[in-house]
């Protein structure tokens, strides 16, 4: 049940809990106000017809009979004992208050009759009951109104809140000047760790571009000192090693475009087939490539003619990333798995699968989460995530049900407007 409906049940129940309590109050004050005093009256006229009694031994009226017929039984052995009392009774005759006393060998009594008492108690009663449900029917909207605002300012929080984690990091709640309460309390606090940690991210994100600018300066010095070295073992390495700084670098300034949002899809027809097919060409070892429908999983060979309207460049990065890594942490055989209309692509090795670290948080920058995977920097797949934000396309990872790491990429069917800016690309 949500909250707002909550609240209103307790509103309610806590009106109708109040309304009861003081039916019950003034109910009990009432009936016992009105016995006493009846009482009273009854001691009073009996009294009286005592004296009168004593002096005439007549009892005519003064409001008091001997031994009325009917007179309680209780009441009537209480006298025969030398007491005097009263007593209430409801029996058929209707409410009455009963007093009696004894008077000489006989029983003299009166009876004060309540059946106007009683009505008017009934009545006041029913009052009470009207009052309370119209209280109620008063309050319950005011406490569903209430309750609603609180829901609404507390959902705000939480879908900011998820916002956030999904990589919003503009977001902020700005909940409106009101007194402070503890929704409010909760709304600072989300937009104070929203700005802090907005704060911290793109101060790492500076360093990454200022750090990758940097090294391009020294690394383009390297690249042309290698290629002066003399032929050899070593001159070999050394290119090797610089051909792999030269790469990170340029992945460390592809990232930092991603961070800033610069990054923009050019959106143009193309055909799925011949794009992956040259990304199949370029990977060794060699890749096999099944081109499935979508409907019944047949092979088709006409499938890789499908087209679709996306960031050809892009598209062939991310595909390149997702063959590379398969090849570099998986095992063969690397299987690229189209869909019947193109929108759809698989890459998946047979190798341990991805690490549970990935599964649950997604890519991570310079983590490749798990030893049995091989060494590698984590910029590659978090690439590919990123570029696939940009084109509009979800990447997924999991793992094969009989083994191995598979990558799943979904291309929109409707492709995102240009200019369009990615979004979640901070390191989780």
């Amino acid at each position: 049940m949500a909250l707002r409906w909550r609240i209103s049940a307790l509103v309610a129940a806590a009106a109708c809990a109040v309304a009861a309590a003081v039916g019950v109050l003034v109910h009990e004050f009432s009936r016992d106000r009105e016995l006493s005093q009846a009482r009273e009256s009854a001691r009073v006229t009996l009294d009286r017809a005592a004296v009168t009694y004593t002096r005439t031994g007549e009892v005519q009226g003064s409001g008091a009979a001997l031994d009325a017929p009917g007179l309680p039984g209780d009441l009537r052995d209480l006298v025969e004992q030398g007491h005097r009392g009263t007593e209430f009774t409801t029996g058929p005759a209707g409410p009455a208050m009963w007093a009696a006393r004894p008077a000489g060998s006989r029983v003299l009594s009166v009876r004060v009759d309540l059946t106007t008492t009683m009505r008017d108690i009934g009545a006041l009663d029913a009052s009470i009951v009207v009052a309370g449900l119209i209280t109620t029917a008063v309050v319950l909207p005011l406490g569903v109104l209430t309750a609603g605002r609180m829901s609404r300012r507390l959902r705000t929080a939480a879908g900011t809140a998820r916002r956030i984690a999904a990589g919003d990091l503009d977001a902020r709640i700005a909940a409106g000047p009101r007194p402070r309460d503890e929704i409010a309390d909760i709304s600072t606090a989300v937009d104070t760790m929203a700005g802090a940690l907005q704060k911290r991210l793109l101060g790492e994100q500076r360093f990454t571009a200022d750090v990758a600018h940097e090294l391009r300066t020294p690394l383009m010095g390297l690249v042309t000192a290698a290629e002066l070295l003399p032929e050899g073992e070593a001159a070999g390495y050394v290119r090797d090693r610089v051909r792999v700084l030269g790469t990170l670098v340029e992945e460390l300034l592809e990232i930092s475009r991603l961070d800033a949002g610069a990054e923009h899809a050019d959106m143009s027809p193309c055909p799925v087939g011949p794009l992956v097919r040259e990304v199949v060409a370029r990977s060794r070892p060699a890749t096999t490539v099944v081109w499935a429908d979508d409907t019944d999983g047949d092979a088709d060979g006409d499938a890789g003619a499908a087209t679709v309207r996306t960031d050809s460049r892009r598209l062939e990065r991310i595909l390149t990333n997702l063959v590379v890594n398969a090849h570099r942490h998986g095992r063969a055989p690397v299987v690229v798995t189209v869909s019947g209309d193109g929108r759809t692509v698989t890459v998946r090795d047979h190798g341990p699968g991805y690490p549970r670290t990935l599964l649950d948080d997604g890519p991570q920058r310079f983590r490749t989460g798990a030893r049995e995977r091989g060494t590698g920097h984590g910029l590659g797949l978090t690439i590919a995530l990123g570029q696939a934000q940009v084109i509009g396309a979800t990447l997924e990872f999991g793992d094969a049900p009989d083994g191995g790491a598979l990558a799943t990429l979904r291309l929109p069917s409707v492709p995102p407007p240009a200019g369009a800016d990615p979004a979640g690309l901070a390191e989780r």
